[in-house]
């Protein structure tokens, strides 16, 4: 076996932090076939080339699912999840040409000790680093369930290993739910019976400064609102004719980024408040006249409420954020007033609606058939993201139904991640219960539990939902529904089972300080994972 040791995993380490496997790069497809050509070396997948495929994705890029079985009869099987594809680099300046050399980049960064952040420089005293784009995330955790994958086809464990590694997991999670399908297919046909899912994304500190270990049990949900905002333009000289899209935008910033309102606490995990993650006006040329419309979408992360409440709350929201809009206008145009006595206060009235409410009016003006024929048409002319498409379909709707403007347009687009847990499965209850003793008895490690990985992960995809999980409201809220992109709920409930995150120590993921903790990683990790896989399998290994 190749990748059991320290050295031995850090230098695999590096050779897959090397190829540079940006979300959507020519990289990461080749990241891909690499992994598929390092396995079919081994002798199990010559003597078995059926177990190892690539799946394409539906846009050319590719996952890798690899299948050790321990017995023909055996249908027991845990699968090992990861992800391939990582972050830019734009954030490494003077060093990102090292970004993808991590033994270069760590020497580099040693030399510069002195110029580091404190944080880093406490590190590099205390503890055997490694740095560079994707050591941490997650291409650790994925070189740790390669040596797994070489204990199984040493016959190490009772029961079936599937590898599962997948692109596309930092922007839309495109590889995992196109993974779905291909799951479903191998277990038709290999007659398997899917135990568990073992992720390997690596500890998150909570804080600055957290020193615990985590175990995860599950996985915190995410869901990226739009709001739309439609306004009613004006000339600059004439600012109490119109209203400006960006004033209802400031308005509804003002109502979400940071709302305290939206977070949740379920055990010892707290998910953060709602951050704007876009906000822009849509007028392309500059001008003086104030834009028509403008958009925002925010980043909200859930435990264990369902889908409708998060949706209500976002309406509550709006519908505050347009009072407020209305409110504002007024006391303004008062003062004016005072200043100008034939003036007339204008009358405004913001409305909010759901992408539902807005397409079903534009169907009741202009039919069905002709709105489906604009949304073709707009598909088959696609050239953008997945974001600015989906404003750019409310956008249209929105023009044929200006009579209503001034409004507010709730949409989503993707990603959506569902909250999973698995923290009150009495199975994995057990197995906590006895990785955490391992741990502590082998390696002095006492491990925290953790209810949900707040990173986001694709266990969202196959674990069990925390809460109710009825999804019409984004379904029908989403307008890329249907357009280009399906969220694949009826595979999802087929495929729910028990999951898992034990991963690698590391910091700073997505940071150019990104760092591994290689004598925690790959001295002790290997361990923990091998008793997980065994005690995942119901197998003690005496």
């Amino acid at each position: 076996m190749r990748w059991q040791s320290k050295d031995e995993l850090t230098d695999l380490l590096c050779s897959l932090v090397q190829y540079q496997s940006i979300t959507g790069s020519e990289a990461e497809i080749a990241l891909a076939e690499h992994l598929h050509s390092l396995l079919a070396q081994k002798s199990y997948f010559k003597s078995n080339p059926g177990h190892l495929k690539l799946y394409p994705l539906e846009d050319g890029r590719r996952l890798v699912a690899a299948l050790v079985k321990s017995g023909e009869d055996i249908k027991e099987t845990v699968i090992l999840l990861s992800h391939f594809d990582v972050v830019g680099v734009d954030d490494y300046g003077s060093f990102k040409n090292l970004a993808f050399q991590p033994k270069e980049l760590t020497e580099e960064i040693v030399n510069s000790k002195s110029k580091m952040p404190e944080s880093v420089q406490h590190d590099l005293e205390n503890g055997d680093w490694i740095f560079g784009r994707g050591t941490m995330d997650m291409k650790a955790g994925l070189t740790v369930q390669l040596s797994m994958m070489e204990k199984a086809m040493d016959g190490k464990f009772k029961g079936n290993v599937l590898l599962l590694s997948v692109p596309d997991e930092e922007v839309n999670s495109q590889g995992m739910l196109e993974a779905l399908s291909a799951l479903e297919e191998i277990k038709k046909e290999e007659n398997l019976v899917f135990k568990a899912c073992l992720n390997s994304e690596p500890s998150f500190s909570k804080y600055p400064g957290d020193s615990n270990y985590y175990v995860y049990t599950g996985s915190a949900g995410k869901v990226l609102p739009g709001f739309y905002c439609y306004g009613k333009e004006s000339h600059v000289g004439e600012p109490f004719s119109g209203i400006n899209p960006n004033l209802m935008v400031s308005f509804l910033s003002q109502e979400i980024e940071l709302n305290d309102s939206f977070i949740e606490k379920a055990g010892d995990e707290v998910s953060p408040p709602p951050l704007s993650l876009m906000q822009r006006d849509l007028k392309e040329e500059y001008s003086v006249q104030t834009p028509q419309s403008a958009v925002a979408m925010y980043n909200v992360l859930y435990l264990k409420r369902t889908f409708n409440e998060l949706n209500d709350k976002l309406l509550q929201c709006a519908e505050e954020a347009a009072k407020k809009v209305d409110d504002y206008i007024q006391e303004k145009a008062a003062g004016f007033q005072k200043l100008v006595s034939d003036f007339s206060i204008p009358v405004s009235n913001v409305k909010v609606m759901m992408y539902e409410d807005l397409y079903a009016e534009a169907v009741k003006q202009y039919g069905e058939e002709e709105i489906i024929r604009r949304q073709n048409l707009l598909l088959s002319q696609r050239d953008k993201g997945d974001r600015d498409f989906s404003t750019l379909l409310v956008q249209d709707l929105a023009s044929l139904c200006k009579d209503m403007a001034p409004m507010i347009i709730l949409f989503y687009s993707p990603p959506f991640y569902p909250a999973v847990s698995s923290y009150h499965d009495p199975y994995i209850r057990n197995i906590i219960g006895d990785i955490q003793q391992y741990a502590k008895t082998r390696y002095d490690i006492t491990f925290t539990e953790a209810a949900f990985f707040t990173g986001l992960s694709d266990l969202s995809f196959i674990g069990t939902p925390s809460s109710e999980n009825k999804l019409e409201k984004l379904t029908n809220n989403l307008p890329l529904q249907n357009n280009g992109f399906v969220f694949p709920k009826d595979v999802m409930e087929k495929l729910t089972m028990p999951v898992l995150n034990i991963g690698p120590l590391g910091k700073d993921p997505h940071q150019w300080t990104e760092r591994l903790e290689i004598t925690h990683s790959f001295e002790y990790l290997p361990g923990i994972l091998t008793e997980t896989i065994h005690r995942l399998l119901n197998y003690r290994n005496t």
